[in-house]
């Protein structure tokens, strides 16, 4: 006995009849013909049946198995075997669910016909060569169009019967075609101009059927393609509404095949061969409307999202698709949102890279990537005017319209409006631009948010491997600056990374700022003075040593300290007798924040200690630093003696 019988044959009917057999259901798949049978494989819960039945025998079936559901999964043009099944349901009391096949999508100069008198009709008026794709059974109907044996060429399964009934016909030699499907778009195009057809003759059999591609390749051809309508308005569920239903029905669960795909620059011709299978496998794409509809394929059901956690939602809660691709622009490795979802969709996702914009755009300007500095300032920070003036090529994701003019202005304010910039926009869609000029000539620039630049600079100099600037490079006031060698051990207890966000309270001329904004191109630095002509000098500094992503604060802390992101470093030179009041802001903001605080006086050492210790520090360090310089006295050389300054960096374990 059977839990489920499938009138099958069909693309579909196979499709559901393997569903449920691997899920542990046990079908019986029903086909007209031996032919029909061979598309299964018969197994431990899948038994093929081959033969025609009426509606008694199929009613005899159903009372001898017992199937809770009869599933009718016959072609949309076998109108007259739907209706025995329903019948044989009907005496028999049995539940009957019809599975459809969706209609094809097709564009173009297309005739539409309800039968196949209606398209003898309409050819009988034209001229010109005819692909007739609609199958034996209704060649006869098309014998009525007059010269038919020299206009039609019929394309026809390659059986001994079948072939014998066209030859009856008048239907043979070149105008005969045996061949067994699918066809694709490419062979459907060398059949109509092998044979010089104006018209290509095909029952709406739905994308599943063929139609797609018959279609695609009547529009290459300049073809005309006359439809035959289906002959009944039917009411039922699709494969994947049938597979939700048998799932339900049944009590298992449906894993679908998830994709990432990257797909290049948004050109359908950007795509790899392999992303190119994988669309074409695919029920359901997921992704930004630009991206999935530069790619979709007609009958693809679609969901516009970008966001990973709604995506993964979305997944989870429609197991009635088999077959999901989640589309990315350029390549998954690329600043891509493959790098979010992945954890999250599971192992199992397959992965499939793309064509990146650096590889894309710097092929089409005709420069190398593997020398560049590659980043992306497209909703993140990024030190791009540091990248330039130490690298001699830097290549940058933007993302809005003024991207472009923004880092051309910043150029130019630090001295760098000679630096060659090559833009490129739309990238590989028709709409391409690709040009370059100089940084000064593209300050007022309005441009497109879906652009890339390269900035060329033939003057870059080698970045620092270590901190260290010699005191004498600093614009240099009145304002008090820590000297390079305490500087330089500040700055290593601090143990920045590149991507810190540090504090510099008490900046002074902004040495220590400037030292930390070299060292965090990714990161952020603020610098924060209460006096103004300190400020002044920290600005021209900061232009002077092309950082632009130091931020100067006027005003003096903690409450200038109040709406600034948290720190993940703080250097402390100045505090203006509010060392706790700091320190408590710091650790509001980021419990595990480093500090590193400079003490002259024996005071400020002993207010320090205390408040460390009031706060609970555990893991805390104190360096006393003496340095010596030597000054040249007539023809000897005696060390003279700088005020010796005390480090206290401290920190709370991780996670404390």
């Amino acid at each position: 006995m059977y839990k489920v019988i499938v009138f099958a044959g069909t693309t579909e009917g196979n499709q559901i009849s393997t569903f449920l057999a691997s899920h542990g259901v046990s079908v019986c798949a029903c086909v007209a013909t031996e032919y029909g049978s061979r598309s299964l494989d018969e197994g431990e819960y899948l038994h093929v049946t081959a033969g025609r039945l009426d509606p008694g025998e199929m009613a005899e079936l159903f009372r001898q198995e017992e199937p809770e559901l009869v599933l009718d999964a016959t072609h949309p043009y076998a109108a007259v075997v739907t209706e025995n099944i329903r019948k044989a349901c009907e005496m028999t009391e049995m539940e009957y669910v019809r599975v459809l096949r969706e209609e094809g999508t097709g564009k173009g100069p297309n005739v539409y016909v309800e039968s196949i008198g209606e398209a003898v009709s309409y050819l009988a008026g034209t001229t010109g060569n005819i692909l007739l794709t609609t199958g034996s059974k209704e060649l006869a109907g098309f014998t009525a169009l007059p010269d038919y044996q020299n206009r039609i060429y019929a394309r026809v399964l390659s059986l001994t019967s079948v072939l014998e009934t066209c030859r009856e016909l008048g239907l043979e030699g070149k105008h005969l075609i045996g061949m067994q499907g699918p066809f694709s778009r490419e062979l459907n195009a060398a059949m109509l101009r092998q044979y010089h057809c104006a018209y290509l003759v095909t029952k709406d059999t739905g994308n599943a059927g063929g139609f797609r591609e018959k279609m695609e390749a009547a529009e290459e051809c300049g073809v005309t393609a006359v439809i035959i309508g289906r002959p009944l308005k039917e009411n039922g569920l699709s494969v994947r509404e049938c597979r939700k239903l048998l799932a339900d029905r049944f009590g298992f669960s449906i894993r679908p095949e998830v994709s990432l795909l990257g797909i290049g620059m948004g050109s359908p011709e950007n795509l790899t061969v392999e992303g190119k299978k994988v669309l074409e496998k695919s029920e359901l794409l997921i992704g930004a409307r630009r991206i999935v509809d530069a790619v979709r394929l007609p009958g693809q059901e679609v969901y516009y999202e970008y966001r990973s956690e709604e995506i993964v939602s979305y997944v989870q809660n429609h197991p009635e698709y088999e077959n999901i691709t989640v589309v990315l622009s350029g390549d998954v490795g690329f600043y891509s949102g493959a790098k979010k979802l992945l954890p999250l969709l599971g192992a199992e996702t397959r992965v499939i890279c793309g064509i990146s914009s650096v590889v894309y755009f710097m092929s089409r300007i005709g420069l190398s990537w593997d020398d560049a500095k590659i980043v992306s300032a497209h909703g993140r920070e990024c030190n791009l005017v540091s990248l330039i003036e130490h690298n001699s090529k830097v290549f940058a994701i933007l993302g809005t319209s003024d991207g472009v003019s923004d880092l051309s202005k910043k150029l130019v304010e630090y001295g760098m409006g000679s630096v060659i910039l090559w833009v490129g926009e739309r990238l590989s869609c028709e709409e391409e631009k690709i040009f370059q000029k100089e940084a000064r000539e593209l300050t007022d620039y309005e441009g497109d948010p879906l652009s890339v630049v390269c900035a060329c600079n033939p003057d870059a100099l080698p970045e620092d491997a270590t901190h260290g600037k010699n005191d004498e490079e600093f614009i240099r006031g009145k304002a008090p600056m820590t000297k390079e060698e305490v500087r330089a051990v500040s700055l290593a207890k601090l143990r920045l990374n590149p991507d810190s966000v540090c504090y510099d309270v008490g900046a002074g001329t902004g040495s220590v700022s400037i030292e930390m904004a070299l060292r965090t191109c990714q990161g952020k630095v603020y610098a924060i003075e209460k006096k103004e002509e300190a400020v002044e000098l920290i600005l021209e500094n900061r232009k002077k040593f092309r950082t632009d992503n130091l931020e100067v604060i006027h005003g003096e802390a903690p409450e200038a300290m109040k709406n600034l992101p948290a720190p993940t470093h703080a250097f402390v030179g100045g505090s203006s007798g509010n060392l706790k009041e700091i320190i408590s802001m710091l650790l509001e903001k980021n419990r595990n924040v480093r500090i590193v605080i400079n003490c002259i006086t024996l005071e400020t050492i002993s207010e320090a200690l205390h408040i460390l210790k009031e706060f609970g520090f555990t893991s805390r360090e104190i360096v006393q630093m003496s340095v010596s310089r030597a000054k040249e006295l007539g023809s000897y050389h005696l060390m003279m003696g700088e005020n010796p300054i005390y480090i206290i960096t401290c920190q709370y374990p991780a996670g404390a």
